[in-house]
């Protein structure tokens, strides 16, 4: 039986993260996954050129239970710090938009990168290892790993499992069955950063503007979100709408202001007052695409010039646009998610080490907290602020 001073369960961006660490600290680590190559989930981060960071990566950009849990961990390990990281490694890479920190060639640096890190630190990695079963080892207080390559024995166990998003590359609830196998409780999982679904009437009215986007400002009534727009066949995707996933109620209206740096009423009353010979038609194919004009605007939008339209006419005709409502019936789920909400209750963990408090040697770092980021690069970085806490702490 092969002993270790760690046994960490899940190759990816926290687990491998946790791993470098904790062997750079001359610790003996044991990191196992059941699928066939590390760090997938890397591998597809950003569109492929990996969105490894935010500058503005704070504990408000996160969605927990218990909104403090993160800020420990996020202190302790900064977005420079890990940018210091990738610097070391002659990686180069830019900031995009609003902090976000990408690659500039592909993401299989970063994934390389830490793959290299925790060889220089003595990591062991197994791949395609099925775990049968975790038992406490009642003498050692350590824990005994069943798998189909053998028995392995850890001093500290560490789940960096994940969730159940992006199942098509290996993702499951294996850290969860884990968590309440020895006594943790868990917040209810949900998909995350994910495309929502219009009802069949919707469906029906918008699905000729599939592949068309704008820029929108969207809301309900826990938050509101900008950033593009995109129009699926099955709904409403983009920026926005995956960040307002996060916080939308099922059966809860949305409200979408598609002009959302501009003040549209002012704009039109505008154009009245300056006997313009514009159609408000035209006026609102300067912001927005010319069919999501036509369909959204269907009800309201006639071809005659906005000098003959009345205040109450103009009046809907903003309100159409500035507040477009629509209600969707359901995510895309799990499929399409790019992360999970919920997981291991924060209240069982510590939150400078993310060792379960009731089970001396157990912890649990990454997507399979209760713990998730806003789009941009946050939920890479808490990979990296949670693996690193609990590698400093092995």
């Amino acid at each position: 039986m092969s002993h270790y001073d760690a046994v960490i369960i899940g190759a990816g961006a926290s687990g491998l993260m946790c791993a470098a660490t904790a062997g750079g600290r001359g610790k003996k680590i044991l990191v196992v996954d059941h699928a066939a190559h590390a760090g997938n989930k890397i591998l597809v981060s950003g569109g492929g050129r990996c969105n490894f960071t935010n500058l503005d990566a704070r504990s408000e950009h996160y969605w927990s239970r218990n909104p403090h849990f993160a800020k420990s961990a996020l202190a302790r390990y900064k977005p420079q710090d890990f940018i210091d990281l990738v610097s070391a490694h002659e990686i180069e890479w830019f900031e995009k938009t609003a902090g976000q920190i990408f690659c500039k060639g592909r993401a299989s640096e970063i994934h390389d990168m830490l793959l290299s890190e925790c060889r220089l630190a003595g990591v062991e990695i197994r791949l395609g290892c099925t775990i049968h079963s975790v038992q406490r080892d009642q003498e050692s207080r350590g824990f005994r790993v069943a798998t189909d390559q053998g028995e392995l024995c850890g001093n500290a166990l560490v789940v960096a499992t994940g969730g159940p998003s992006w199942p098509r590359l290996g993702a499951s609830e294996f850290g969860y069955r884990l968590a309440e196998q020895f006594g943790l409780g868990l917040v209810a999982t949900a998909p995350g950063l994910v495309p929502l679904v219009f009802s069949d009437v919707d469906r029906e009215r918008f699905v000729s503007l599939a592949g068309v986007a704008t820029p929108a400002r969207v809301s309900c009534a826990a938050g509101a979100f900008g950033g593009n727009l995109l129009f699926t066949h099955r709904g409403l995707s983009g920026p926005s709408i995956l960040q307002i996933s996060c916080c939308w109620k099922m059966g809860e209206p949305l409200t979408i202001d598609l002009v959302p740096h501009a003040d549209l009423m002012a704009m039109l009353k505008g154009e009245k007052e300056a006997r313009s010979s514009l159609s408000p038609r035209s006026i609102l194919n300067r912001f927005i695409p010319r069919r999501i004009v036509k369909t959204v605007g269907s009800d309201v939008l006639t071809d005659q010039p906005i000098v003959q339209h009345s205040s109450k006419q103009i009046e809907a005709i903003a309100e159409t646009f500035k507040k477009w409502r629509i209600t969707p019936v359901d995510t895309e789920g799990f499929v399409k998610a790019e992360v999970t909400l919920g997981g291991v209750d924060t209240t069982a963990l510590s939150s400078r080490t993310m060792e379960s408090r009731n089970v001396p040697g157990l912890y649990f770092i990454g997507e399979v907290v209760d713990v998730t980021g806003q789009l941009g690069g946050f939920n890479l970085h808490w990979a990296w602020a949670s693996g690193r806490a609990a590698g400093q702490a092995l």
